[in-house]
């Protein structure tokens, strides 16, 4: 008997999603088991027929015989039925990146007195208008429509002078009219509501100063601060104060006439001052900025282009926060103080409201299997790094922060979300900048919707030979896990971490492809401070043992092989007052606080010896696994002292023999010296200095409890 057909009518279109280039799944009011009408695709153009290739339920599976038109807005025709397309799934394949990737370098705003240009990436979009304002707080604009260019990019061109002019675009995808900021933008408005056109020659400083060379990565210490931490406290001697212009500053002492702001980082004799995430983020009012309650580190990217405005004098000022932040790295580059940004890529603050998502949906967001965000960041949202467009965002930005702004370095935030192709054509594109940008990020393998071989992950770096990782093994096997507050390291007396600080102090040989790699650190702006830590492992031990056990971590940082990484304020034992994450806390959490470094002058003096021991010597400092396998020698191995012999080191260093112990015993220990050489002691428990600060008359030395003593021994003629 013949099969009866079943009729359109019976099964009305629920809605049609085009899912491929060329596949359209079309979902069905109710179930369907044999369907023989013809179906089409429509638009303004035309009308051509489609394959039907299956039907699974209220599933119908559909094949264009004719290239998909992005340009116009599509309808599936079945019968009487008529269903527009929305573009989904096609977003995420390789080949609508192969067809949409974009490779010019003009996205965003061009301006010249004569015209500005203004371009942004939208392949879905089937109209685009520009809508100008000549005030930021107007609410009525003139609309302008964009012309649809080569690969999905929508443009405009306007005559004039505009500068001044602030701008937003209207982007109608999938019929939705969305109202979005340009996410190549360089100037806005407070909180980012709108862009400005403007001219970035206007921005510069009156000079940039020439930078000496570094003569090698490896002469790298890094002090991280926050703008605002750093120069907010009342009794700093700082004016302007939680802003950009306030580490501009010179010449500031406080209430005990000591050096604060740029100059004491001057003194301090770090090389690269990282500065907490200065990319515009939405976790705080910049209209309310000064409230000293509105506080965040910033781990909250909106715009990838542009300085966050709270820092800056005038938020509402297009201008403002451009200037002052060049003005703070050129300062800085006065002092000879190189500057690494802390850029935040792998995720963005409300996904749902960001101009990325909002111009292309689904696009710049990384899903899982099940067609879920995937949420690796635990924030929400992973920034789909591996798109073509969206790693040309990572890789503009970065060129755009180099060139104009001058930087010095990046600490990529989350950088195991990124994936390994990325983050090489990121350093190619800062190698072409300068051989002294220095590259570094937290190479976590978090559980993102993307494979961890190809990830930026610890496991990979020996493919990203020109990153540093941070070293969170080397971390804990020193103060305790850092997720375990009360568990101890190898400084509070924990017997399993010797093979942690074995490793680290040789630059984790095991790990990398060369000792600069290897970030060394025992505290940074997230989790308790080193202090904070101790107080927890030893709530009832005297002040002055809690002092001895922080300055001997910061010791074994700072004299081993790698990358030595320091938070702002570890050379003072900074508390945050027993406050893990003080990410949105007040600034009584978070301040600098001057008068406590006062107090702990001779710690920070003694913190600075030692800086000035690292930068003096390069024994501390060597360039190649091959040279530390040839001069790293153990002398003793003990579950709470380690002591160490850099030998024979000829034209290495001015000193030819180094020994360094590290005693992390409530007693002292005793240690054989090599007979041959007169020993000088230029580290003990109470000072660190490049001039001797005693000769040691017999053949042993006595290393006091917690305490680092390093004894050198002097070429001879």
């Amino acid at each position: 008997m013949k099969q009866k057909k079943e009729s359109f009518v019976n099964h009305p279109i629920k809605f049609a999603t085009l899912v491929t280039i060329d596949n359209i799944l079309v979902n069905m009011e109710s179930s369907i088991e044999h369907i023989e009408e013809n179906w089409f695709i429509s638009n303004d153009s035309g009308k051509w027929p489609l394959l039907l290739k299956g039907v699974n339920g209220q599933e119908v599976d559909l094949q264009l015989t004719e290239p998909f038109c992005f340009e116009e807005d599509n309808y599936v025709e079945f019968g009487e039925g008529r269903s527009f397309v929305q573009i989904t799934d096609v977003v995420r394949t390789e080949a609508f990146d192969e067809m949409f990737f974009y490779a010019g370098d003009d996205l965003g705003m061009t301006y010249t007195k004569e015209w500005t240009k203004i371009a942004v990436w939208a392949p879905i979009a089937t109209k685009v208008n520009l809508v100008l304002f000549e005030n930021w707080y107007d609410e009525e604009g003139e609309r302008k429509a964009c012309y649809r260019d080569d690969k999905g990019v929508w443009r405009v061109d306007l005559e004039g002078d505009r500068e001044g002019a602030w701008y937003i675009l209207e982007v109608c995808v999938n019929q939705s009219w969305r109202k979005v900021v340009d996410p190549y933008a360089k100037f806005l408005s407070a909180n980012g509501k709108k862009a400005m056109i403007g001219d970035l020659t206007k921005t510069n400083p009156q000079h940039w100063p020439k930078l000496e060379p570094m003569q090698a990565k490896n002469d790298v210490i890094i002090y991280e601060l926050h703008i605002r931490d750093f120069t907010i406290g009342r009794l700093n001697g700082i004016t302007k104060k939680g802003q950009y212009l306030g580490m501009t500053e010179t010449n500031t002492f406080d209430e005990k006439n000591l050096v604060t702001g740029i100059d004491y980082l001057e003194r301090l004799g770090i090389t690269h001052v990282e500065l907490l995430p200065v990319q515009e983020f939405g976790s705080i009012d910049e209209s309310n900025r000064q409230n000293p309650t509105h506080y965040n580190w910033g781990y909250d990217t909106t715009h990838f282009f542009v300085p966050e405005g709270s820092y800056a004098s005038d938020p509402y000022n297009g201008y403002s926060r451009i200037r002052e932040l060049k003005s703070l790295i050129a300062s800085l580059h006065e002092k000879q103080l190189r500057v690494i940004m802390d850029v935040v890529f792998n995720h963005v603050y409300i996904w749902e409201e960001s101009p990325l998502e909002n111009i292309v949906p689904g696009y710049f967001f990384r899903y899982t299997d099940e067609k879920e965000m995937s949420n690796g960041t635990g924030v929400g949202n992973d920034f789909a790094s591996e798109r073509k467009m969206a790693r040309k965002m990572i890789v503009d930005s970065i060129s755009y922060w180099l060139k104009e702004f001058k930087v010095d370095g990046f600490r990529f935030d989350l950088m195991g979300i990124l994936d390994v192709e990325t983050m090489k054509q990121v350093t190619e594109e800062t190698t072409k900048s300068s051989k002294d940008i220095f590259v570094l990020g937290e190479g976590w393998d978090l559980p993102t919707a993307y494979p961890t071989e190809i990830r930026a992950v610890t496991d990979q770096a020996r493919e990203l030979k020109e990153i540093g990782f941070f070293q969170d093994k080397f971390r804990d096997g020193i103060k305790g896990s850092t997720f375990e507050s009360i568990q101890p390291g190898f400084i509070s007396g924990n017997d399993f971490s010797i093979d942690e600080i074995l490793s680290g102090v040789r630059g984790s040989i095991e790990l990398f492809s060369n000792p600069r790699q290897a970030i060394n650190y025992v505290e940074a702006h997230d989790n308790h401070t080193l202090w904070d830590k101790l107080k927890r492992i030893h709530p009832y031990e005297e002040g002055v043992f809690l002092e001895k056990r922080h300055r001997l971590a910061t010791s074994i940082v700072l004299l081993s092989q790698g990358i030595p990484f320091l938070h702002a304020g570890q050379e003072w034992f900074r508390t945050k007052h027993g406050i893990e994450n003080s990410y949105n806390q007040p600034d009584w959490v978070n301040q600098f606080d001057w008068g406590q470094r006062a107090h702990f002058e001779k710690t920070v003096n003694y913190i600075r010896g030692l800086i000035k021991i690292r930068r003096f010597h390069p024994a501390f400092r060597m360039e190649s696994y091959k040279l530390i396998k040839e001069h790293f020698h153990l002398l003793l191995v003990e579950s709470d002292c380690i002591a160490y012999h850099l030998r024979n080191l000829g034209e290495l260093d001015r000193w030819d023999d180094i020994i360094v112990i590290h005693n992390a015993s409530l007693h002292s220990k005793r240690l054989l010296l090599p007979k041959e050489n007169e020993w000088y002691v230029v580290v003990d428990d109470q000072a660190a200095s490049l001039i001797p600060l005693s000769k040691i008359g017999e053949d042993c030395v006595n290393v006091s409890p917690l305490s680092t003593l390093v004894c050198v021994n002097y070429k001879t003629k």
